[in-house]
């Protein structure tokens, strides 16, 4: 036990940037690990609804979702972090900015054979073709998160902003308003709004009996459900300094695509961030699973039409994503296991551009 006190002892005095950043890349390789002998793929998963009307991807992206949420509440309610400071419960509810950003990352990343994720995925895989939508995503995300499309994303985000204190809530969160509505106490709140949520969600899962018993299914949504999860932990625990404390959040992979980018490109005067080690860890863990089981492969595009298709996809979840606050993995988990009222927006807007993007792709478009 003394060993252990002083071992952890020792973490928490290393600087607040080192340890966090450690835990991402860790946490960065299992789930790139997870998701490659998986085949967990958000976009994938609405591919199989579309062409088959397969529901067991769709089911294993909600279980995590579900595991996500009782996890990151129980941290709240336990006062381990307090995910009010996140940048998914803000004041404001930009409605018009998570549907406009998440129609477009839902179009783009079926252009694109997979959102960022899936992509950083396949990049460890050998994939070049990947490379180069990861590449353009970056450029992307950052020319709309501080560049030259910046200006652009303010004006939308001001648009149609609703203020949240006009309602007597202190943000967009579920609890909050499931607080106002029942007179119930903050903490009681919580654990209400989040019971109902995550026994939903059980219920619609385990509804399917072919899903029950998918072993590889149930083991991809609960191990990605933890990890999200220990995102939070990692910046909300580990991150916590009086003097430097570390943003909070967890697991998303388009604006730290883009300040990887910056971070390899100004490296002498940088410090990485928890968001920029996942994205290596991520490259990281797919490209070691790749080679225990023999593939890794060097591959690239079919056709002019195929280049052309990706780097709009690339563009698309680029913009959308920084847009909509997030991606498949950036809103659709980690900002809905905050129940962020915006979250839950973007994810649908992510999945209706999803389908948009199949019936463009069903008629032809680039093939």
């Amino acid at each position: 036990m003394d060993d252990q006190a002083g071992m952890w002892g020792a973490i928490m005095e290393s600087d607040v940037w080192l340890r966090v950043s450690i835990a991402g890349v860790i946490i960065g390789a299992l789930l790139g690990a997870v998701m490659h002998r998986t085949n967990f793929c958000t976009m994938g998963a609405l591919s199989d609804i579309n062409a088959f009307g397969n529901w067991h991807r769709f089911r294993a992206w909600m279980l995590a979702i579900a595991i996500a949420i009782a996890g990151v509440q129980g941290m709240h309610y336990f006062q381990y972090l307090d995910i009010n400071q996140s940048i998914y419960l803000g004041s404001s509810f930009n409605w018009l900015a998570f549907i406009i950003g998440g129609v477009m990352f839902g179009i783009g990343m079926v252009f694109a054979s997979g959102c960022g994720a899936r992509n950083l995925i396949r990049v460890g895989g050998g994939d070049l073709k990947a490379l180069v939508v990861v590449l353009i995503v970056g450029f992307s995300a950052y020319m709309t998160l501080r560049g030259i499309i910046a200006p652009a994303r303010v004006w939308l985000n001001g648009l149609a902003s609703v203020d949240m204190g006009a309602f007597s809530l202190a943000n967009t969160g579920l609890s909050g308003i499931v607080a106002k509505i029942s007179g119930l106490s903050a903490s009681a709140s919580v654990v209400t709004a989040s019971s109902i949520v995550v026994l939903a969600m059980l219920v619609f899962c385990f509804s399917d009996k072919g899903f029950r018993k998918s072993g590889t299914h149930l083991f991809a949504g609960i191990a990605i459900g933890v990890l999200i999860g220990a995102g939070w932990w990692a910046t909300g625990v580990l991150g916590a300094d009086e003097f430097e404390p570390v943003q909070l959040m967890s697991l998303t992979f388009i604006a730290p695509t883009g300040q990887t980018i910056q971070y390899l490109m100004t490296w002498t005067g940088s410090v990485i961030n928890f968001g920029i080690a996942t994205v290596f860890g991520m490259i990281l863990g797919a490209f070691v699973s790749s080679l225990l089981v023999g593939e890794f492969r060097i591959n690239s595009f079919v056709d002019k039409n195929d280049l052309v298709r990706h780097f709009m996809g690339a563009v698309l979840m680029g913009v959308g994503g920084v847009t909509a606050l997030g991606c498949t993995v950036g809103q659709g988990m980690s900002g809905v296991s905050t129940l962020a009222l915006g979250s839950v927006l973007a994810l649908l807007s992510i999945i209706a551009g999803a389908f948009a993007g199949f019936k463009a792709m069903e008629r032809g478009f680039l093939l």
